[in-house]
């Protein structure tokens, strides 16, 4: 259900506002939409008595954004640009549905961009938009639909159904192994170690796993997975990195164990959503799609995925 009319102020009224309050000048607003100086002050005007709250402080020949007027014209921006999303995805896409999905970047390189194409040609017209995100997000405040999480069953607001665990293997290049005789997991605790910033305890858990006393553990940090495989691939160091995720190092000899038979696991992969999102055509063939391929690699691999 709507709000009053007296809440909804109409599109022009709007775009005025933003585009004054986004350059600081009705002259710079009206040379954008294309209108005259009086037109864009008369629908500021006509926005403010509507609202019944000065946006802007008036002052000689210049224009400033009140403390409230500041509030609004960030949340007005934020309303246009989801107007105008909605707007392409359906002109790309008139006749079948989008999926707007967040990713993370290494588990969207690796395990899903390789797949997805597989989704799409069972599901012909449907259009998937990834874009990367670490960090959890409100989603009602987003343009996503849904989002692949990692770590504990925790998203404020959003519903969540299990993919998969996580299982990390320390590795290392097969030159690192030899130079620093790494033969147990003793040998990898006077090693340099990669830590990635997302897991900082990663090593330290796993040292207490395989019961190795340890003070403090040092070493090269990185914020994504990419540039870790990378610099374990170059003999930087040993690293922490999910099994299912590194098959291509490991196949061709780049990566190797740094100790055999020593895995963790270190948490699970979600797919989170609004829960008002649950029945939306494309997620919900997305959500069926993606739990049958991970199921299909549980079985090609043992039921062993991410070890």
């Amino acid at each position: 259900m709507l709000p009053p009319r007296r809440f909804l102020p109409s599109f022009s009224l709007l775009a005025a506002f933003e585009a004054a309050a986004r350059t600081g000048s009705v002259t710079a607003a009206a040379n954008e939409l294309g209108l005259t100086q009086s037109a864009v002050s008369r629908q500021i005007s006509a926005l403010e008595k509507q609202l019944g709250v000065a946006l802007f402080l008036r002052e000689r020949q210049t224009i400033r954004l009140t403390l409230a007027g500041d509030g609004y014209a960030r949340e007005v921006r934020e309303a246009l640009r989801r107007i105008s999303n909605a707007s392409l995805n359906l002109k790309a896409n008139p006749s079948g549905g989008t999926l707007n999905l967040a990713i993370l970047p290494f588990f969207g390189t690796r395990w899903l961009t390789p797949r997805i194409a597989h989704f799409l040609e069972a599901h012909p017209g449907l259009v998937v938009n990834l874009i990367t995100r670490l960090e959890p997000f409100d989603f009602r405040f987003d343009t996503l639909d849904a989002a692949i999480h990692f770590g504990v069953a925790r998203w404020p607001g959003a519903a969540l159904t299990f993919l998969m665990d996580e299982t990390v293997l320390p590795v290392c290049s097969p030159q690192f192994k030899a130079r620093h005789e790494i033969q147990g997991a003793e040998d990898v605790l006077k090693a340099p170690l990669l830590h990635l910033n997302t897991r900082p305890d990663a090593w330290e858990l796993w040292f207490s796993q395989n019961r190795v006393a340890f003070d403090t553990l040092h070493g090269m940090l990185f914020d994504q997975f990419m540039p870790m495989v990378e610099a374990a691939s170059a003999g930087l160091g040993a690293a922490l990195l999910p099994r299912f995720l590194i098959d291509r190092e490991l196949e061709h000899g780049l990566l190797v164990p740094a100790v055999e038979g020593r895995a963790m696991e270190t948490g699970q992969y979600y797919l989170a959503y609004p829960p008002d999102r649950a029945t939306y055509p494309p997620l919900a063939a997305f959500r069926d799609w993606i739990l049958q391929e991970i199921q299909a690699d549980r079985l090609a691999n043992g039921n062993r995925i991410g070890q």
